[in-house]
């Protein structure tokens, strides 16, 4: 059986004058261009042959059902792939010379018709045609990547914090397939009385439509922690605007919020339906993942408090940093006691957070064989504690 690369390049010639398509196959003959022919004498005729084996058509302007232009954008519309060269019988180059700007890629006057112009033009056309395809193509991938980068911006934006008792460490890595730009995003927001606000989302889904509700719910976040809104209320609020805002009534956001004491020497934790922090030198949270944004109506997230320990850290994730396998030759999942394993050993070889942070996500990416199929997002909160002031 052939494969389509060995077919011959096959041309639909619409044309309804008998002798003038009898020329053109004689002189595609002549040529020895290996063109197979196919001939019909209307554009109703041709609608059904325009398939994606005909990468060339050569096209009357004159037909009896259409005229002017209007062959040229039928077979356009059908076939928006294919090279389309227009045969004219007006001398004037000017006709040729419109076609080409209404989206033909050449033009051919019958009067100028020989063997190896007829089969070069083809071939050229078809050229453009594959030409211009890259350059679309080349276009719409810069503008996605342009649009990514600005929801990307908006998901990951730079903390507000009034002073350097809190550093952070804030990381973000695509998933596999960068083009399906993921819903992670993160804030934090540090209060004049150095109450530090910190949370940790992931809208389910992926693509620009969930990037961009995630940036939604990341402003709605930091907005109502620099009113001053009830922090208790924050969460519910929250849920609102995304119910309000979302495309489909499935969709729901997964978030994890944590307020840490003015004097450091405690946390509050909230968990909707999010993956809890992890608490360096400290005891576990104990509540459950909780419910999503956007599943409940008006549900109220209730919050666990836990110690800080003098010098502490506090990890926030998104699942896309455990759901990758524990080594590039299994299908077992890395999961979370593995997360931590990997974490300690970390920060056991340097003290300093960035680094562990980097080495941490370099070891996870190596274990799974490769770029994770999931976008992630780490925020690492370390502080010490501070004597309140007054």
């Amino acid at each position: 059986m052939s494969t389509t690369s060995e077919r011959a390049l096959q041309v639909l010639l619409i044309e309804d004058d008998p002798g003038d398509a009898l020329l053109v196959r004689e002189m595609l003959e002549e040529a020895g261009s290996g063109i197979e022919l196919i001939w019909v004498q209307t554009i109703a005729e041709a609608k059904p042959q325009l398939t994606p084996d005909i990468r060339c058509v050569l096209l009357d302007l004159q037909l009896p059902d259409a005229a002017e232009f209007s062959g040229l954008d039928a077979v356009l519309a059908a076939a928006p792939r294919t090279a389309v060269i227009v045969l004219t019988g007006f001398t004037d180059q000017a006709r040729g010379v419109d076609a080409v700007a209404h989206g033909a890629q050449d033009y051919l006057t019958k009067a100028q018709l020989e063997p190896d112009l007829l089969a070069r033009t083809i071939r050229y056309a078809l050229q453009r045609r594959t030409t211009e395809d890259t350059a679309r193509e080349l276009a719409d991938s810069r503008a996605r990547a342009r649009e990514n980068a600005r929801l990307e911006r908006g998901l990951l934006p730079v903390a507000i914090t009034h002073d350097d008792s809190v550093q952070l460490v804030l990381r973000y890595r695509p998933g596999r397939d960068r083009a399906l730009l993921g819903g992670d995003f993160y804030d934090v927001v540090q209060c004049p009385d150095g109450t530090v606000y910190a949370m940790i989302g992931d809208v389910s889904g992926h693509g620009p439509d969930e990037a961009a509700l995630g940036v939604c719910l990341r402003v709605a976040w930091r907005t109502l922690v620099l009113a001053g809104t009830e922090e208790k209320s924050i969460l519910p609020l929250v849920a609102q605007v995304l119910e309000y805002e979302r495309a489909e009534d499935y969709i729901f956001a997964s978030v994890c919020m944590v307020r840490v004491a003015a004097d450091h020497r405690s946390a509050r934790v909230y968990l909707a339906g999010h993956p809890p922090p992890l608490v360096l030198d400290g005891a576990p949270i104990r509540q459950r993942a909780g419910v999503p944004l956007g599943v409940l109506d008006d549900y109220v997230w209730d919050a666990e408090e836990i110690p800080l320990a003098p010098d502490w850290h506090l990890v926030l994730m998104t699942d896309g940093i455990f759901e990758g396998t524990a080594a590039p030759t299994t299908a077992e999942r890395l999961g979370m006691e593995g997360l931590i394993e990997l974490l300690h050993a970390q920060r056991a070889a340097t003290p300093d957070a960035a680094e562990w942070t980097d080495a941490l996500i370099a070891q996870v990416v190596e274990l799974n064989g490769g770029p994770l199929a999931d976008d992630l997002a780490l925020l690492v909160l370390c502080g010490g504690r501070t004597e309140q002031a007054g």
